[in-house]
């Protein structure tokens, strides 16, 4: 269906076109689809305080280079959305270190999403996301989030913890979690979704 590549400073001008892309899509599936007017644009590109050259992005490209999905990842020891803006969902204690990474504005295209359930397009995006965890080390992802994830991750075997109190916000109620990067997390995603053989691009392959 497509691969998943990992965009960040060394490569992202190769990716410039896919990337803008990315922005626009957001836009379109935030702003338009779900109606988080807060994040609405003139420009129709959904870009935010976090979207800077510490963020990577694992963008889901077919072969003609066409955003199918995508998702951000932002050091934990940068500022990000939880530790700048919600840090009331971990009580004021944010976790921070070199192997915690946050993860946010995780889509796949309306074309490729199945009624009822998580599609196939979304658990690609998921073992991309672990595969590039695990390459860097990263142990661990806090994510700001609505609630339901917290079982839709635990499903998954991705551990997920609940950092502080549900909160209340005007596009419904969010909360922060905190999911393990593991191998087993991997694998049991990987076998959720029929998914045999890693989806993370690497240059050469």
């Amino acid at each position: 269906m497509f691969r998943i590549h990992a965009v960040e400073t060394s490569n992202r001008a190769a990716y410039a076109a896919a990337l803008e892309e990315h922005f626009r899509l957001r836009h379109e599936i935030y702003v338009g689809e779900r109606g988080w007017r807060a994040l609405a644009r003139p420009d129709g590109r959904e870009v935010d305080a976090f979207d800077t050259e510490n963020a990577v992005y694992l963008l889901g490209l077919d072969r003609a280079g066409s955003v199918l999905a995508g998702s951000r990842l932002v050091p934990s020891r940068c500022p990000h959305l939880m530790s700048e803006v919600f840090p009331q969902l971990a009580e004021g204690r944010v976790p921070r270190a070199a192997d915690v990474w946050e993860w946010t504005r995780f889509f796949v295209v309306p074309a490729l999403r199945e009624a009822g359930r998580s599609s196939r397009a979304a658990g690609l995006l998921y073992c991309g996301l672990l595969e590039f965890c695990l390459s860097r080390g990263i142990r661990a992802l806090t994510i700001v989030c609505e609630p339901y994830w917290q079982d839709r991750l635990a499903a998954l075997g991705w551990a997920p913890r609940r950092l502080g109190p549900v909160l209340a916000c005007e596009d419904g109620p969010i909360v922060g979690l905190m999911v393990a990067a593991t191998r087993d997390a991997l694998c049991t995603t990987r076998r959720a979704y029929g998914i045999a053989a890693p989806v993370l691009h690497r240059v050469g392959r």
